[in-house]
């Protein structure tokens, strides 16, 4: 984590942090990010549109800060989110091992998704809100897709947010609870869908948010079916907890006119972005795979895994037959040294952040089917679709895949033996890639949920919800926990403290326990995070 000792220091002293999400003094600290002029902004719609790009970066928290802005990502999302989701693991023992993978939830890391996206997100946002009016409506309906986008995620990180009342509080902002969150994400969705379909039959063929767009090229109805998909997803979300608003939601997504995102991927690329996994990985060596995904892939043979990683250089590991290796979460690691050559993500400081691909489409689309809702097709055929989907994506033949029988592999530490996973473990995932008609629905449900998994790596965020909502897939738990007993190693981390800044200086968060339904501390589960024993 090169710079990030002294930059975190330096963050926590100068950081004003009431103003993340105050508005006092706003119009003078939160002018446009470009530093241009209102005139020299009228022409090409650059006036509300040369907040997008500032927008977009942040949702997987890469905004062009300068030399050395991927240790933001660090500790906004991978030091968290990528590791419990089970994608991947660091070999780095920060703070002698006391710290958010051993459970010991640092509050110098976990500020940094709520806090930044509220001053570099959320304040881009109000200003596209106040100037979306009459001939920009339809910037302020990718500002309202981009919003739920930003925001679902960081409600998944901690649960309620500010988000229907923001920007009308000079004290930090009222919370609204998840449920409340997600039924303003639902109204906004639709909302915006609206008027981008609206837009559509009046101006055909027009593309006015081209020039600022990281997503889909301008194309409106790329956006609204990437709006209608992310509707889904939220409805899948919930589904545990409220299945019937789930179900109503769902069914109108997948019957909207201009249908889901069936094809490709919505994913933030071009315009000076780049891809902050990159460099955690392959030149800092701070983050490699992680154990539990090893185990499933190299248990299925899976054809995406050298897409996915980069094969060990640690020739020992190859020489037992380890040419892909990943280690376990919440272990007891001496020194960088002793896992430093397992394997490195295999992305490019080009690649696109992919924030949802059409792969998960579909799973989503075989869960709702398998819960009986309409949604246009069976599990079977829709989960079989998803798969291929994403073998597509990453250009690899599914071949026999969909036809096999294996299951998870045992994981082995050949370093210390003591942390592998033998076989019969419980927490070793034991069904096939292969659809069963006749499978129970928890079987067909464990199937869908690890192959979605699979197939929306490397985002933690989703991943790590998936794993919370419905259990699967299984990870490995912790050996070392410094929880001090608040987090049990089986329950695992169910979701981030909120800041100090919060905590110290916004009056509702004196609320905070009532909208959490227990302790702001890392045990507590979201409100759509339902036992299901």
């Amino acid at each position: 984590m090169k710079k990030y000792i002294f930059k975190t220091i330096l963050l926590l002293t100068i950081v004003p942090l009431l103003f993340l999400k105050c508005t006092d003094h706003f119009d003078e600290l939160n002018t446009n990010p470009t530093g241009i002029t209102e005139e020299q902004l009228e022409g090409d719609y650059n006036m509300i549109g040369a907040y997008f790009p500032q927008m977009q970066q942040m949702i997987y928290m890469n905004y062009n800060w300068g030399d050395g802005k991927d240790w933001t990502y660090q500790i906004a999302q991978n030091l968290n989110a990528d590791i419990y989701s089970g994608y991947m693991m660091s070999p780095t023992p920060f703070n002698a091992n006391v710290n958010n993978l051993t459970y010991s939830l640092v509050d110098g890391w976990n500020f940094a998704a709520w806090e930044y996206t509220y001053a570099h997100f959320m304040t881009a946002a109000l200003e596209v809100e106040k100037k979306a009016v009459d001939e920009y409506a339809h910037f302020g309906a990718v500002a309202k897709v981009l919003k739920v986008t930003a925001m679902h995620r960081i409600s998944n990180l901690y649960g309620p947010i500010i988000y229907s009342e923001y920007g009308k509080s000079q004290t930090g902002g009222t919370y609204d609870s998840q449920e409340e969150a997600y039924n303003a994400f639902f109204d906004d969705l639709s909302d915006a869908v609206t008027t981008l379909e609206t837009f559509i039959q009046d101006n055909p063929g027009a593309t006015p948010f081209q020039n600022f767009d990281q997503f889909f090229g301008g194309d409106y109805q790329r956006w609204i079916q990437f709006a209608n998909s992310l509707r889904l997803r939220l409805a899948i979300h919930i589904a545990n907890v409220s299945p019937e608003k789930a179900r109503q939601e769902a069914e109108a997504a997948v019957n909207a006119p201009y249908g889901l995102m069936l094809d490709g991927v919505a994913a933030v690329s071009g315009k000076g972005y780049t891809h902050p996994l990159a460099v955690l990985s392959s030149s800092w060596n701070d983050v490699l795979m992680g154990a539990p995904i090893e185990s499933i892939m190299r248990g299925y043979n899976d054809p995406r895994l050298p897409a996915y990683f980069k094969p060990a250089v640690d020739e020992d590991l190859i020489s037992q037959g380890y040419e892909f290796k990943g280690i376990r979460q919440g272990i007891e690691i001496e020194d960088k040294g002793t896992y430093v050559e397992h394997s490195q993500l295999n992305i490019s400081t080009e690649s696109p952040a992919i924030l949802m691909t059409s792969a998960e489409v579909y799973f989503l689309l075989a869960e709702g089917a398998l819960r009986g809702w309409n949604v246009g097709g069976t599990a079977g055929d829709l989960y079989v679709k998803g798969v291929e989907a994403s073998m597509a994506q990453w250009g690899v033949s599914a071949g026999d895949y969909l036809n096999q029988d294996n299951v998870a592999a045992p994981y082995v530490d050949p370093i210390h033996p003591e942390n592998s996973v033998e076989e019969g473990n419980e927490y070793l995932n034991n069904v096939s890639p292969r659809w069963v008609e006749e499978a129970s629905d928890e079987v067909k449900q464990q199937k869908i949920s690890i192959q979605k998994w699979l197939a929306i790596f490397p985002e933690g965020v989703e991943g790590w919800t998936e794993v919370r909502r419905t259990g699967y897939p299984k990870i490995f738990p912790v050996i070392v926990n410094h929880s001090g007993g608040v987090i049990p190693s089986e329950h695992f981390v169910r979701r981030l403290n909120f800041p100090p800044s919060e905590r110290d200086l916004n009056p509702s968060y004196s609320n905070i326990e009532a909208l959490l339904d227990g302790p702001d501390n890392g045990a507590t589960p979201l409100w759509w995070d339902v036992d299901l024993e």
